[in-house]
């Protein structure tokens, strides 16, 4: 009678492990962003998601030929690394014109992973990790 004792507790082990650690396995790598490649847009912000696991800052950019506005999704890191680095929820808000560094999507579509932020009314730069982690950017 012990083995089916042994066999549900390994199951319980199995079933707690997973619940646990299904987070770490559905996080995406940053392999999506072609990192030998910057670009940088202006325009403005549609909006900014302060969300786990990462943020996101909606831009809208209005190309030179006049085409249609363009919505660009710049992934940026979690709401606690930016935290640290002297973000806020309200650091980015709808409407705020700025100039974003990114390296973008590798299939082309109109997304990127964050390098900074500036807000252009006010001269300030935002950047997603703190000086230490990011040698060079200020």
């Amino acid at each position: 009678m012990r083995r089916p004792r042994v066999k549900a507790y390994l199951a319980a082990v199995l079933v707690a492990a997973a619940a646990v650690y299904s987070p770490v396995f559905a996080h995406h790598s940053f392999a999506v962003y072609d990192r030998t490649k910057t670009l940088t847009i202006k325009g403005n912000v549609k909006s900014f998601q302060w969300t786990n696991p990462h943020c996101v800052v909606w831009v809208t950019v209005q190309p030179d030929d006049g085409g249609e506005p363009q919505e660009w999704a710049i992934e940026t890191t979690s709401p606690g690394v930016l935290t640290r680095s002297g973000w806020t929820r309200n650091s980015i808000k709808p409407g705020d014109h700025v100039a974003v560094e990114f390296n973008p999507l590798r299939d082309g579509s109109y997304g990127g992973g964050l390098n900074w932020v500036t807000l252009l009314d006010t001269g300030r730069k935002l950047v997603p990790s703190p000086k230490s982690e990011m040698p060079g950017l200020q």
